[in-house]
Parts: structure tokens; sequence; C-alpha cells
């Protein structure tokens, strides 16, 4: 098998677990290898670190699949899929789940949604991409879906020399999906939908609004499909107003308060959030519970100047127009904006809107999303449950 070498102090990261080489990280290889291939790691002094998948186009030139002396095969990916799974069936409604979340699973580049009997399936990586009809196998075995679509129109799939490309790989089957989660029902646009058609990552944290929502005015931004608005509404809220920019989500959402008997009490309307926040200031409208779970501000280090801005916006705002004793359920997905920077705009916002808050709850992503402790990048959501005293 072919050999890669890590540049002399580099190897730590490694040794400690981390799944990403980069092409820096690299001192040299040895042996004949075609982009995709597995290759083994060495460090330095040829200590024997592991083997994954190589792809010298990307800057993420090796993803680790193994720390051990084992072959990368049908058997090999058969196992890690079913750990992924048995974890899920430990910690999760399995009706809806990300049932592999691909490097906190030890399957790097590798996304699998599970939306009541169909799942959905990425591969992002090239080594991985080769794997794809082992992969729908295996998962067809463990899982047994009426149907798999994949959704490999990504951009990131470029920076692999992948194209982009979505379609059934069992199937064919109605991709407008039914399914529940924490007592909601959504129709789920496998097709169509943003990602993979739903957030998952966001389930334990939308059970979690239940004690801040009911018999209260609700106002949910960034709604999307309406995800945050319906669960206030089954948990008792008089009246909530969703907010999207998107007049498809809007519909979308709209069709999913209808199916769930709640159309009476959550209303959606199509407009830009940072607009809206600002009229109801200016009409002086309150609400006693505000949620703001907006799509990631930054999704590199150079832009994060420009999503600190936006946060802080979007919630001083928001904590300007909640009644006194009201909450703001506030979340970030941008991975580059990590917990602590997140918590520092949240009191910078309400400093300058001089409103006094405190927190009730801090929450990050569901247990479906495990976060590996050697790599910072597989913990990405913040959710803050602040209130305005």
């Amino acid at each position: 098998m072919a050999k890669a070498y890590i540049v002399k102090g580099k190897e730590s990261r490694v040794e400690y677990g981390h799944p990403w080489i980069f092409r820096s990280d690299i001192s040299r290889t040895e042996g004949d290898i075609t982009p995709g291939d597995i290759i083994d790691v060495y460090s330095s002094k040829n200590k024997f670190l592991g083997r994954g998948f190589y792809n010298p186009q990307s800057q993420i030139t090796i993803r680790m699949l193994t720390y051990e002396h084992e072959e990368i095969n049908y058997d090999f990916l058969y196992q890690r899929i079913n750990d992924a799974w048995n974890y899920r069936k430990q910690v999760a409604d399995v009706n809806s789940c990300r049932a592999v979340f691909a490097e906190s699973d030890f399957l790097p580049a590798l996304v699998v949604d599970k939306f009541s009997d169909i799942l959905v399936v990425q591969t992002l990586a090239l080594g991985m991409d080769r794997f794809k009809k082992e992969i729908v196998d295996i998962l067809d075995d463990i899982i047994k879906p009426r149907g798999i679509y994949e959704r490999n129109d990504v951009p990131v799939r470029q920076l692999e020399g992948l194209e982009m490309q979505k379609g059934f790989l069992k199937g064919p089957f109605d991709t407008l999906v039914e399914m529940t989660e924490n007592g909601v029902k959504f129709l789920v646009d496998v097709e169509n939908g943003q990602k993979t058609g739903f957030f998952l990552d966001q389930k334990e944290n939308r059970a979690a609004i239940a004690p801040f929502v009911k018999g209260v005015k609700v106002l949910d931004c960034f709604t999307h499909t309406g995800s945050f608005a319906l669960h206030a509404g089954l948990f008792g809220a008089d009246s909530v107003l969703g907010i999207d920019i998107s007049e498809h989500a809007v519909k979308c959402a709209a069709k999913n308060a209808e199916i769930n008997g709640l159309d009476t009490v959550v209303k959606f309307q199509a407009a830009n959030t940072f607009d809206i926040l600002r009229e109801f200031y200016d009409k002086g409208e309150t609400f006693d519970t505000i949620v703001l779970d907006p799509p990631a501000f930054t999704k590199t280090k150079n832009a994060v100047q420009g999503a600190i801005r936006g946060y802080k916006e979007i919630n001083l705002r928001a904590m300007k127009i909640i009644k006194r004793g009201g909450y703001l359920i506030t979340c970030s997905c941008s991975q580059h904006v990590d917990s602590e920077l997140f918590m520092d705009i949240l009191y910078d916002a309400a400093a300058d809107s001089r409103r006094k808050v405190r927190v009730a709850e801090y929450r990050s992503q569901a247990k479906d999303h495990p976060v590996l402790l050697a790599s910072p990048e597989t913990e990405y959501l913040k959710c803050a449950i602040l209130q305005v005293v």
C-alpha cells in the first residue's frame, strides 16, 4: 500500500485522533496512488499512524478511517454503519434522526439522514464516494428503508473533483416525505429542500422550548419550513408568527401547520428578518418569546467579523422587542463562531439594547450529531435560552 509521511511536528494531531490531514501536513508520499485510494500514514520517524482516503486535489488531502492495521472493505464499512445505527437506537427517536454523522461516526464525509422510512445520503469526499454502492447495500440491509435518495448536489464535492448530482439510490418514491418529530408532523422535500431536506440537529432544542412558549405570543425568525414555530404551537402558544425570506419555505411551513391542525394559531409571513425586527420596534410591537435560528452567517474564518455584526444586530433588535420577563431562544450554526464568541456577542447585544439578560439554559446539537472531542469542527451548533428580565 502507498504511504504518506507527516511533516515533523505535525504528527500529534493525528495521534490524538483528528481525522483530517491537510496538504501542508504531508512531507512526501511513496508508491503508486490514485486519487480516492486508501493510503497508509506514517510519522516522520516511520511510525504507523493509521490509514485513510487520499485525494491530492483537496486541501484535506487525507481523511483518516482507522488507526489500526485493518482492511477497508465491505465488512469494515458494515461494522462502522452498524455501530452508528446502534448508537442512534440508544439515544434518539429513530423515526427522524441523523443515522451517520461523518467524522463523528468514524466515516468521514458520509452523511445519512432518516426521515420516517426514507434515507437521504451524501458522500462528500472522493474516497467515500467510491464506496457509494456498498454503503447503499449496507444501509438497505441494516436499516431496511423504503427508499434511499442521494443529495450530492453540494458545492463542496467540487473541491474533491466530484460532480454535483442527486437522484434515487433505491426507489422511486414520492420525494415529499411525511415524518414526525417530537409529535409534530412535517413534510420533508428530500429532492429540493435545503441540505438533505430538513435540519435534524435542532430536534432536542425544539423540544426544549416547551416551558417558554405556553400561553404566550411567539415570533419565530428564519423559520424555514416552520420547525420551531410549529413546536411552539403544539406546546400551547397563544399565537405564533413565523418569518422567512423564502416564499417557497413559507408555503411549505403553512402546509405543515395545516397538517398539524395548527393553522389558526401559527401563521407565516415572507419577509427579511433584519427588516421585520426593525419594523416591529418602530411600531412598538412586542413578543413574549422570540426564536432566532438563522442560517450560518459565515462558512470561512475570513468572514467571521461580518458574521459577528449580523448576529449582534438580530439579537439586539430581538431583545428590544421582548416583553419584560420574556425569553429569547437564539442559535448559531456557524462553526467558525465558537461558543465563547457567541456568548460574547449576546453579552454585547444585551449591553447595547440596555436590557438585563440572564441565561436560563445553554444547549448544543442533538445527540444524533455527536461531537468528536479530537475534532472541534464536529461541534458547531449553539443554542442559548435567555430571559430578558
